[in-house]
Parts: C-alpha cells; sequence; structure tokens
C-alpha cells in the first residue's frame, strides 16, 4: 500500500494531468463546485425555514456547467442566464454574503434585498442578471455581443438557458442575427433533461439541441455536462472560435439537476431510482475527487477545502440573517436613469 501511495504523489509531481487539467486547475473546479453545492443546499434550508420567500431554483447537480464554463473566460467577458442562477453568480466570483443576503431580502444583498433569486446583478464581474422571463436573457446576451462586436473589443458574452427555452422564438431570432452578423456570444443550452414538470422528449422534437443553430451555419457541439473538464474543453474551443470574429458557438450541455424544477416541484415525473443512480455513478463533483485522489492529493488537504466551503457558507448564512431588511425609502431608488 505505501509503495502504491508512493507512486501516486510521483505521478504527480511529474504533472500528469489524466483529465486534460492541472492539478490547480482541478483544485480550483473542485472548490468553486463544492461551494456552489453547499451554497444552494444552505439556501434550501433557509428557505424551507421562511427566510427565503417568492421563487427558489437550486442548481445541486449541474455546477460543473457555469465551472467548466467559467474557467475558460477572460476578465471582460461577460455572463447573463435564467432563473437558475446562484451558481453563476457565485462561479463568476460574486460573494456568497452578497447573494445569500439578497435570497432573504435584506440590504446587504446585491440588489439591497428589492430583486431577490431572479433579480442579481454584478457589474463588477460582468454578471448580467438571471432573468425570470423564460428565454428572454437570450436576446439580452446577444445584445451584449453585439456591444462588443460595436467596440471593437475581444470579449465574448456567454449566453446560458434551459431545455425549457430551447424552442422559443426570439432565441432562433437571436441566432439569426448573431450569425448574420458574426457576434461573439457563446450560447450554452443546459439540458438537464426535464423542464417545468416534463421531460425535455416530450417537449422537443429534435434529439440533438446542439443542431439548433445549423439553419443560420452555426457550429454546435454536445458536452458531458457531469464532467467539468469536458465543458472546460468545449468551452475554450467555443471562446477561441468567437475571438477569432468567426461568429456565434452553441453548446448544449447535457447536465442533470438533483431537485425539483423549483423548491415548490416535488418533482413526480421522475423517479426516485433514476435520481439516485445519477448521483452514484455521474456526480459532477465526486469525479473531480476521485482525479484529485489519483493525483496523490492527501485527504487531508481536501477536507481542508471542504472545511473552508463550509465557513464560507456558514458565513454567508448568519451575515444575511444578521443585515437589516431594506428600508422603506429604497422602494424609490434605482428605479429611474437619467441619460
Amino acid at each position: 500500500m505505501a509503495q502504491a501511495d508512493t507512486k501516486k504523489r510521483g505521478r504527480a509531481k511529474s504533472g500528469a494531468e489524466p483529465s486534460g487539467m492541472s492539478q490547480t486547475q482541478l483544485v480550483r473546479a473542485y472548490r468553486d463546485m463544492l461551494l456552489i453545492r453547499r451554497f444552494e443546499e444552505k439556501a434550501g434550508q433557509l428557505y424551507g425555514m421562511g427566510l427565503i420567500g417568492g421563487f427558489c431554483h437550486l442548481y445541486i447537480g449541474q455546477e460543473a456547467v457555469v465551472v467548466g464554463v467559467q474557467l475558460a473566460l477572460s476578465d471582460g467577458d461577460q455572463v447573463i442566464t435564467s432563473y437558475r442562477d446562484h451558481g453563476h453568480m457565485l462561479a463568476t466570483g460574486m460573494e456568497a454574503r452578497g447573494v445569500m443576503a439578497e435570497l432573504t431580502g435584506r440590504s446587504g444583498g446585491y440588489s439591497k434585498g428589492k430583486g431577490g433569486s431572479m433579480h442579481m446583478f454584478s457589474k463588477e464581474k460582468n454578471f448580467f442578471g438571471g432573468h425570470g422571463i423564460v428565454g428572454a436573457q437570450v436576446s439580452l446576451g446577444t445584445g451584449l455581443a453585439f456591444s462588443n462586436w460595436y467596440r471593437g473589443s475581444d470579449r465574448v458574452s456567454v449566453t446560458y438557458f434551459g431545455d425549457g427555452a430551447a424552442n422559443q422564438g426570439q432565441v432562433f431570432e437571436s441566432f439569426n442575427l448573431a450569425n448574420l452578423m458574426k457576434l461573439p456570444c457563446i450560447y450554452v443550452i443546459e439540458n438537464n433533461k426535464y423542464g417545468m414538470g416534463t421531460s425535455v422528449d416530450r417537449a422537443t422534437a429534435s434529439r440533438d439541441l446542439s443542431r439548433n443553430g445549423a439553419p443560420w451555419g452555426m457550429p454546435g457541439v454536445q458536452v458531458d455536462g457531469m464532467d467539468v473538464a469536458a465543458v472546460k474543453q468545449a468551452a475554450e474551443a467555443a471562446v477561441a472560435h468567437c475571438r477569432a470574429g468567426k461568429g456565434p458557438y452553441l453548446l448544449e450541455v447535457k447536465t442533470y439537476r438533483y431537485r425539483g424544477h423549483s423548491m415548490s416541484d416535488p418533482g413526480k415525473y421522475r423517479t426516485r431510482e433514476e435520481i439516485t443512480k445519477m448521483r452514484s455513478e455521474h456526480d459532477c463533483i465526486e469525479q473531480v475527487r476521485h482525479k484529485l485522489d489519483a493525483l496523490g492529493m492527501e485527504e487531508a488537504e481536501i477536507k481542508q477545502i471542504d472545511d473552508e466551503v463550509k465557513r464560507i457558507v456558514q458565513d454567508a448564512a448568519d451575515f444575511a440573517q444578521a443585515s437589516p431588511e431594506p428600508e422603506e425609502a429604497e422602494l424609490w431608488t434605482d428605479i429611474l436613469v437619467e441619460g
């Protein structure tokens, strides 16, 4: 056993990268995905306690998508998404404290407690919001790409949407414009197999959503969204395509959500066995943990990351609950911008 351990550590020192990612990148991916997972679990707890009101769509299970894409982006690239957005916020570097405070409607939140789950933004992190209207963010993300094209910058915009939004008319209108003008936009379909209560197979005639941009000549690929290394690799190809001025790119990232569509969804349209099988055989975080073990990373180092994440999430929950609710005067702020 001692010889086996020595060999593992020897591979790590020699720079072995069985996943196509360095150990440093794998550690970052593990930490970022675990932060999202633990944050969302805590958000679910606070919702159950009545401390989060309104809608709450958890990202548990899909963490490899945003973390993998984020590893391929550079400072200044923009992100916009739908209502399942907490993971995207954390992946772009937004503080857990501010996100949790906004979820609980407190003044310490990113939108001063007035936006809630679906309406958080960060100009500093180039996060242009989660959006509650299905598919609405796709045209907005295309607008961000138009802005980059118009200014002559090499930035790209990443526009996330789900399989449920993939058939919206404005999505195809956006595809047309983006391809016509060769806009630097990466469209990411987070196909988690289910819309709000029904399987994608019952709602979509296409069995390959990555080909949805084909009529306009947009390249697209399917990606294993439970493998952060595969997502990163595909996203790097998409980013390179856009930065080279070749127009938009479509990624269909096949993932899976462990929880219901929202906190109010009992999920009766799928079996408990299906969820258990996905968690036990394809969990994105456990895959990275196994890769780190294969590279010789000590269990104590992994536990240190686990403990750090727990502290961050608990601190965010404590901060949110201690932060005051917005003053009534806040009803009249941030409602008008004079040009």
